[in-house]
């Protein structure tokens, strides 16, 4: 009987070293908008998300990288998953992180934010990673606290970590994303995923294209440089990357669709509608999903087509690069 070879031990080295060489300073003090990167800035970040993803598949997964710094989660509102993501993001780095769930209800005003940043403040954290139900309120932060901002989402403005993982995901799945042609689908209007996705996509030389019904699209979204389409067949035709969007029922005052089997029925992503895009056309969703609504879980866990099990992966990848090279141009600046 042959005893069986012991597993294979990567070298620390080999998967820290490319980390080393791709960092960078992060080119602004926050990162509040996918529009704070310009194309080399964002495919430096995307490089060395890249080095991340590599680390993260070791056993060992702990760096000093942010040895001694502290990172604060202050979540105004409810995100499993993308706390969760810069938790994890944080302490692979090795960063004190220190997780603050406020409610909501006592938020109610400008002011008590301002007082809840110079709170902050006072105990020196030098990343704090905000999410919050009105839009600005990541920037007002910014200007109130003297570590780094990192927008988690902020009402239906901006969540560009989420456009950074969904870059990453689409770069490692087709090797490219200039030239690409990317349909986002379904509650556009309530979507701060979809404002941070077409920013960043434009940057990175992809074709956008918005498709959902007029009641759930931005007024002038055109505008955005954007081809806008109401007609799901007709907006995926040809798409490479079809990215589904959350309906987002809890932000609707009124009747923006009939019904959620309605809008199943014109605009949830099946296998009969997914044969119109691209042969090769790969899907996405920011999650969570609502399956059968936006869409079909024959599509969302086929992993032949999905992407989306990959983008929950490279969110950690995203995040640490984000947070690494935010930390890096900390300590240029001496802080």
């Amino acid at each position: 009987m042959t005893a069986k070879a012991p597993p294979a031990h990567h070298d620390p080295a080999e998967a820290i070293d490319p980390i080393l060489k791709r960092m960078f300073s992060f080119p602004r003090r926050h990162f509040l908008s996918a529009g704070d990167l310009n194309a080399p800035q964002a495919t430096d970040l995307l490089d060395l998300a890249d080095a991340f993803v590599a680390f993260n598949r070791q056993t060992s997964k702990s760096l000093d990288i942010l040895k001694g710094r502290t990172l604060m989660n202050l979540f105004f509102e409810n995100s499993t998953r993308t706390q969760s993501s810069f938790e994890i993001a944080g302490k692979r780095l090795g960063a004190d992180v220190v997780n603050m769930s406020p409610r909501t209800s006592s938020i109610t005003k400008g002011e008590t934010l301002i007082d809840t940043a110079v709170t902050l403040n006072a105990m020196r954290p030098d990343l704090l990673v905000v999410r919050h139900a009105s839009s600005g309120a990541a920037s007002l932060l910014s200007q109130k606290v003297s570590g780094s901002v990192i927008n988690a989402g902020d009402g239906q403005h901006e969540h560009p970590t989420q456009a950074v993982l969904d870059a990453l995901s689409i770069r490692r799945a087709f090797g490219r994303v200039s030239g690409l042609t990317v349909a986002i689908c379904g509650d556009v209007l309530h979507s701060r995923v979809a404002r941070s996705n077409v920013s960043l996509l434009h940057t990175l030389g992809a074709s956008v294209r918005l498709v959902g019904p007029p009641t759930l699209m931005p007024a002038q979204a055109e505008r955005w440089g954007v081809t806008v389409h109401h007609d799901m067949k007709t907006g995926i035709a040809g798409a490479d990357v079809v990215m589904m969007l959350r309906l987002q029922l809890e932000r609707m005052q009124g009747a923006f669709v009939p019904s959620t089997r309605e809008y199943f029925r014109f605009y949830g992503l099946d296998r009969e509608k997914l044969a119109k895009a691209a042969p090769k056309a790969r899907v996405m969703h920011p999650g969570p999903m609502n399956r059968g609504v936006e869409i079909d879980s024959d599509v969302a866990d086929d992993p032949e087509i999905s992407l989306i099990q990959d983008q929950v992966e490279m969110g950690v990848a995203a995040r640490m690069a984000v947070l690494a090279s935010l930390a890096h141009r900390l300590e240029e600046h001496g802080q």
